[in-house]
């Protein structure tokens, strides 16, 4: 299965903020749509991501004052993509090496089509492992 089929289903709302946002605006947007990141856009162009991690690592090193920075001071500036074409399999193994739980989907020209999240790749996963397991169920039975 492709990303394609999860932004078909899911749709391509996106949830950002600016550079020049405050986290703690961002952490309560966050809160507020009860998600795990936001992108940063400067306009059409993915500039980075906020996750909660990012919030968590920030107050642990610097305090509280963090939340009065800009987003752009604590933001994940490499991006990492995906594109409708990707197999799920193959972002699953991505995730995990890098470690991250979100990934936008541009196309081929870089513009923005929707964001996946780990649990949306796994919800997916799951439910094509079950179809291919009724089919072979179903084959075994009346063969």
């Amino acid at each position: 299965m492709q990303v394609a089929r999860i932004l078909q289903d899911k749709g391509g709302d996106v949830i950002s903020v600016s550079p020049e946002h405050t986290v703690s605006d961002a952490a309560r947007v966050l809160a507020a749509r009860r998600i795990g990141a936001l992108l940063v856009m400067e306009g059409e162009h993915i500039a980075g991501v906020l996750s909660e991690r990012d919030i968590v690592r920030g107050l642990g090193t610097e305090g509280a004052t963090i939340l009065d920075w800009p987003v752009s001071r604590l933001m994940t500036r490499e991006v990492i993509t995906a594109r409708p074409e990707d197999r799920l399999v193959d972002l699953m193994a991505l995730m995990t090496e890098r470690r991250i739980r979100h990934l936008p989907v541009v196309d081929g020209d870089g513009r923005l089509l929707g964001i996946v999240s780990i649990g949306d790749i796994v919800k997916y996963r799951i439910a094509e492992i079950q179809h291919t397991a009724d089919a072979l169920k179903d084959y075994i039975a009346t063969g």
